[in-house]
């Protein structure tokens, strides 16, 4: 696909999928979901780790508002529901680790975006915006699916009603985002760790996103099945006898991922 709102690139076993709209805040329009719909099944299926990050000095800020005709007479269920959704479910279903490298401002959509993904790392200039209620509309593409869950009732209802943005530091001190890194080790940070990621046990990782992911609609029956079954696949693969020799070899385990 000739992408023309992101571009996609592939390094050390890792898709990193670059938001380019810089001249918006790499804000979404119709296009940019699709592609980003597109490139993220796509690398699901060949890499070993994702990355999705901001070009500029933004790393999504939000549905673009700029075009008024067409924000004026968009269906906004029918846009959530066909275009948003599928995106959203893609990065969370992929059977990859993803990281949201958030390298700036992410309002709106663009914090649903970096919370749909399993790990977030923002450089801390950043900050998390919902400001749904300065235009009358309420938060979404997942936003009070993934905020309440992460944060809390109290602290996602203030930060939605309010419309307050929340620094990479509360974030991280909050429980949103794994780790706020100084700007100018952002990048390297970001790129070790999903270089980390991909010379890890793809099987097993998969595993441990499933089960996570599971666990708040399981009960505790429900999930320690759904641990035994997991396992049972995991201790099948050769990444496990690798770990376990590498354990008693006293030696870095070599994963062969898929």
């Amino acid at each position: 696909m000739d992408y023309q709102t992101i571009s996609v690139t592939e390094t050390d076993g890792y898709g990193v999928i670059a938001l380019n709209r810089p001249q918006v805040k790499n804000a979404f329009n119709t296009q940019m979901r699709a592609e980003i719909l597109h490139a993220v099944k796509a690398l699901s299926l060949k890499m070993r780790a994702l990355v999705i990050t901001g070009t500029g000095d933004a790393f999504c800020s939000g549905q673009d508002l700029g075009d008024r005709a067409t924000v004026a007479n968009t269906d906004l269920e029918r846009t959530l529901r066909d275009e948003y959704m599928p995106m959203i479910r893609a990065i969370v279903d992929a059977p990859i680790p993803v990281i949201a490298a958030v390298n700036g401002a992410a309002a709106g959509a663009g914090t649903a975006l970096a919370l749909a993904a399993d790990v977030v790392i923002a450089t801390e200039s950043a900050i998390f915006l919902q400001a749904f209620a300065r235009i009358g509309l309420v938060p979404d593409a997942g936003v009070t699916h993934f905020l309440p869950a992460q944060v809390g009732t109290a602290r996602a209802m203030g930060a939605a009603l309010f419309a307050e943005p929340v620094t990479a530091k509360q974030a991280m001190d909050w429980g949103m985002i794994w780790e706020a890194v100084p700007d100018a080790s952002f990048e390297a940070r970001w790129r070790d760790r999903a270089a980390k990621l991909a010379s890890g046990p793809t099987t097993s990782y998969a595993g441990i996103k499933e089960a996570i992911r599971a666990s708040a609609g399981n009960t505790l029956e429900e999930q320690l099945l759904l641990e035994a079954k997991l396992q049972g696949r995991c201790g099948k693969t050769r990444d496990f006898r690798e770990g376990v020799m590498a354990f008693l070899d006293k030696r870095p385990a070599e994963y062969e991922g898929r």
